[in-house]
């Protein structure tokens, strides 16, 4: 294709990508108060099991409101139309990949969007137990008055944090299917591994209570197990075909 072809190519795809968040937008907007709902029931849980009077959300601001529910609305837009949007983009880049590259774009989209679902399910699920821990933490007498527009941040933040390390192990799939990652090397930095995995959980959690790390940390580290097994399965799989298959130059080949 001329560039030109790709350029019109791109503004048709990027105005379809516009059109739907528009419309997912405004659906959103429509059945705005039952999405105030789920996003608030975790802090309104954890509100239910502190003490009386120690939090309390508020607005600030003449339009304050308005821009809750803007930001509110978009970003439902935004997390609905993602499957919609990220196959425009992959539609986009796939011509230009080798079919062995097309395979593994394939695969990642496949177990990826799943995994991100379940990140940010467990996430929203252990979200309560990391508010009330946090909240808990003001001494009495002092009430912690959180600002929503700022609670919506800190929710999304958490569930994309989630989301996205469950999809780490993911990467590391693909890194040893490119040839740069290997089983055996996996194994060798394995305890280092777990460490970095609990690190890692306790501070993209939201709390510092080690339950919520736990929760998080122990799923990773059955995906990274199993994304080992999945790398020392391809290492065979790949040195069964050829004696030098996967060899750097500094290795020795069986011959």
């Amino acid at each position: 294709m001329a560039l030109s072809d790709h350029f019109r190519e791109f503004r048709a795809r990027l105005m379809r990508c516009v059109l739907a968040l528009a419309l997912a937008f405004v659906v959103a907007i429509v059945f705005r108060h039952a999405l105030y709902d789920a996003v608030y029931d975790p802090y309104m849980q954890a509100q239910s099991k502190l003490p009386k009077g120690s939090t309390e959300a508020t607005t600030s601001g003449a339009g304050a409101g308005l821009t809750m529910w803007l930001t509110l609305g978009g970003f439902a837009a935004l997390v609905a139309t993602a499957p919609y949007w990220l196959y425009q983009i992959w539609a986009f880049i796939v011509p230009g990949l080798y079919a062995r590259e097309r395979k593994m774009s394939r695969v990642f989209a496949t177990i990826a969007g799943p995994l991100f679902i379940l990140g940010v399910g467990l996430g929203y699920v252990t979200l309560p137990l990391g508010l009330e821990v946090l909240i808990g933490f003001n001494p009495d007498g002092i009430t912690n008055l959180i600002d929503f527009n700022d609670y919506l941040q800190f929710f999304t933040r958490t569930l994309f944090v989630f989301g996205l390390a469950f999809n780490i192990p993911v990467f590391v799939v693909l890194l040893n299917a490119a040839g740069i990652v290997k089983g055996k090397a996996l194994a060798a930095y394995r305890p280092w591994i777990v460490i970095g995995t609990f690190v890692f959980s306790a501070v993209a959690t939201p709390s510092a209570d080690p339950f919520t790390m736990t929760l998080m940390a122990v799923p990773m580290l059955v995906l990274f197990l199993l994304s080992e097994v999945i790398a020392r399965v391809n290492d065979r799989r790949r040195a069964s075909r050829s004696p030098n298959a996967g060899l750097s130059p500094e290795e020795l080949s069986p011959l």
